[in-house]
């Protein structure tokens, strides 16, 4: 598969038109419940869960655009939906829902003669959930 039309929203906002990276990512803790009975083998079992939703932006100042609607967000906890497509939801096209922290925004970055861009990674909060419908 190539990605070529990525659908990612925060707060109901579809982003599709300034965003050219998304990943998503979770993970679980690893704990380790080894004993005497364990015959010389680690043994770990899940333990806390977390993820993180890391994206990258095309900045646009202009009224309406990127930097009017993720600055009002900034500090506060939002839902986010990822899709590998823009079509709807369904078993070749899952999506991915949860929130989010806003905890950092980068509306200005780079050197002269660079693309204004911001990479950002956001903290999950709560379950990130998978869908097909």
């Amino acid at each position: 598969m190539v990605l070529t039309a990525e659908y990612i929203a925060l707060a109901s906002n579809d982003l599709k038109a300034y965003c050219n990276k998304a990943e998503l990512s979770v993970e679980v803790e690893e704990k380790d419940v080894t004993t005497y009975a364990s015959a010389g083998w680690k043994e770990m079992i899940g333990g806390l869960k977390s993820g993180e939703l890391g994206l990258e932006f095309k900045t646009d100042f202009a009224a309406s655009a990127l930097d009017s609607i993720l600055w009002p967000l900034f500090g506060t906890v939002v839902t986010f939906e990822v899709r590998p497509t823009q079509a709807a939801a369904g078993a070749s096209n899952p999506k991915w829902t949860g929130s989010v922290l806003v905890k950092e925004l980068k509306p200005i970055s780079g050197g002269v003669g660079d693309e204004a861009t911001q990479s950002v990674s956001f903290p999950t909060t709560g379950a990130v959930t998978r869908a097909i419908v």
